[in-house]
């Protein structure tokens, strides 16, 4: 047939009335099934609103707010931080010599490069420096509630949110409560410190604690007695040494006093060093020459963690090394090498210490005395000693370190009533250190179980940072009300955590906050290193978690049959590009 011969046949017939069509309406169609559901009018793939409350505006604090902050993603953040001053841990600890151990130009965020420390290893001052620096340049402020402290955080199943309550200042009658979708404790762990476990320590007059440093206190001409050889107090001595009468020191065990991490490039034997006028010079004009820097420092902190692994020759080589140089720093004195010299756990199995100075500082028999005895109570005068033996000083320091047991110092009600600080009593319980059964919606920030053993802490809060933002818009773009790991997933990671921690030099009997502050408590790191930590949190096992939808069916987020791609004025062909 023809092309058109069709149409004139029809045009030549008697005209045939058609039937009258009725199509259905919207309206037509029902609103709510016989169980009560309703079609959302939503797009597919469109977020919807969520609030997250942030707990602490310190490093973690300040790269959620950076990530997670952005406009039109739909996320409101609101951080509370306990101080007047941002910064947490580098605003707290301002003791004499306070340095961070990890080389300056690793200890900084991908996103905002600093090319001119100026040290290798940086001191407290310049790294809270840094912290405001970025806070105003990239306008961060906004997202911050100075002196807030959070007292209190209380799961709402019925809504799916956290409800906290915050005191404003040092009042404790000016409390309000707030209300949000999501929780993320970012106060870390070395944020709560305390003063030692010993009777009478109320009654010294003069003491400072390294977390709590009272910069009034005049040292000079002074006889200083030290709790403590944790890296506080192997930074503080060499820092007081030369303006202070005399200084007695005491120790209840043995540590590693080693060069600090990637010395490879730092100064001789590890040692600090300034960096020139005209290296910062380069750095600032030339970044692909300094991200190359930062690479090979990082690429050396990376490697550190084959001398944790036991037996290797890496873990042989780091003993050989740490156990020389410490002699040869206590300068022959064989009664400090018995003592200080670890002969049954490991390098790594406490965070080795750098400690330049330190050692030179302890074998100065005229200036320093040293004791090993133990401390059987503090008094007005100073202490005595568990020989017996009364030990007078003009100010006592308390290098004594943190809360590490990872339990809140305030109330955490999850699930059902569930407290963190009673279920956490023995040892913590999580899923790959960020989350917490019986806890819905809540994420850690260097939570228990994570890799703090090796390397810098930034890289490891960014990457927890992005898992977080993955899971946030799962949320947001599913109708998602809560989640929570599966108890399944966090005993199986229990299990494999457990047995293979056993073939690290964290095993080993060493009193460590990594274990709590215990000799034998649990291991409190992640059973890898950095690198396997990171590879592990690229892609998200969402099998591992229990979900709950707002609405009664897990596909209400597909809204009206229209999905976000049909209306944000991109490519509505791009499957024809290859998928």
């Amino acid at each position: 047939m023809a092309p058109g011969a069709l149409l004139a046949t029809a045009a030549d017939a008697d005209v045939i009335p058609l039937p009258e069509v009725h199509i259905p309406s919207l309206s037509d169609a029902p609103t709510t099934d016989a169980g009560g559901y309703t079609i959302p009018d939503t797009l597919l793939g469109a977020p919807r609103g969520i609030k997250l409350l942030v707990i602490g505006f310190g490093a973690a604090g300040i790269n959620i707010a950076h990530v997670l902050g952005k406009p039109d993603n739909g996320i409101e953040v609101v951080c509370y931080e306990k101080n007047t001053v941002l910064g947490g841990t580098w605003y707290e600890n301002v003791y004499p010599g306070c340095a961070c151990d990890i080389p300056s130009v690793n200890y900084q965020y991908t996103w905002h490069p600093k090319p001119d420390w100026s040290s290798y290893y940086a001191t407290s001052p310049e790294i809270l420096g840094y912290f405001q620096d970025v806070v105003e340049k990239h306008d961060l402020t906004k997202f911050a509630r100075l002196n807030h402290r959070v007292i209190g955080a209380w799961w709402n199943e019925v809504d799916g949110k956290w409800k906290i309550k915050v005191q404003r200042g040092d009042d404790p009658n000016d409390v309000f409560e707030d209300t949000g979708d999501v929780l993320i404790n970012a106060t870390g762990v070395l944020n709560n410190w305390k003063w030692p476990e010993v009777s009478g320590v109320e009654k010294f007059p003069v003491k400072l604690h390294s977390a709590a440093w009272d910069s009034s206190v005049d040292l000079k001409d002074k006889t200083v007695g030290i709790i403590g050889n944790g890296s506080s107090a192997v930074q503080i001595i060499p820092s007081i040494f030369p303006n202070i009468k005399k200084l007695k020191s005491f120790m209840r065990s043995s540590t590693w006093i080693t060069a600090g991490f990637a010395q490879k490039y730092a100064g001789p034997n590890g040692a600090n060093f300034q960096y020139s006028e005209e290296q910062k010079k380069q750095f600032r004009e030339d970044p692909a020459a300094y991200l190359h820097y930062r690479k090979l420092v990082e690429a050396e902190l990376n490697q550190r963690f084959k001398f944790i692994i036991n037996g290797t020759p890496e873990q042989q080589e780091a003993l050989d090394f740490a156990r020389k140089e410490m002699a040869r720093k206590l300068n022959g004195r064989q009664d400090l090498i018995d003592k200080m010299v670890p002969k049954n756990y490991a390098v790594g199995c406490r965070r080795p210490t750098p400690g330049n100075g330190y050692l030179e500082c302890i074998t100065d028999e005229e200036k320093c005395e040293v004791n090993f005895a133990g401390i059987q109570e503090i008094n007005e005068r100073g202490l005595i000693t568990c020989d017996g033996k009364q030990h007078d000083f003009d100010v006592l320091i308390c290098a004594t370190g943190f809360d590490v047991s990872f339990r809140p110092r305030y109330p955490i009600v999850g699930a059902a009533g569930v407290s963190m600080s009673e279920k956490w009593k023995e040892s913590p319980e999580t899923y790959l250190s960020l989350t917490a059964p019986h806890f819905p919606n809540y994420f850690m920030i260097n939570g228990p179980f994570g890799p703090y053993g090796h390397g810098s802490i930034l890289p490891v809060i960014e990457m927890i940072t992005r898992y977080i933002e993955k899971t946030l818009f799962k949320m947001q773009t599913e109708d998602i009300k809560s989640f929570v790991p599966k108890q399944a997933a966090v005993n199986d990671f229990k299990r494999h955590r457990e047995l293979f921690l056993q073939r690290t030099a964290w095993s080993s009997p060493c009193r460590s906050w990594f274990k709590g502050g215990k000799a034998y408590g649990p291991i409190l790191m992640w059973p890898g290193s950095r690198l396997h930590f990171f590879q592990a949190l690229q892609r998200p096992r969402w099998e591992d978690y229990e979900w709950e939808c707002r609405e009664q069916s897990r596909f209400s987020y597909f809204g009206n049959g229209f999905c976000t791609r049909e209306f944000d004025g991109g490519d509505v062909t791009w499957y024809i590009d290859g998928i």
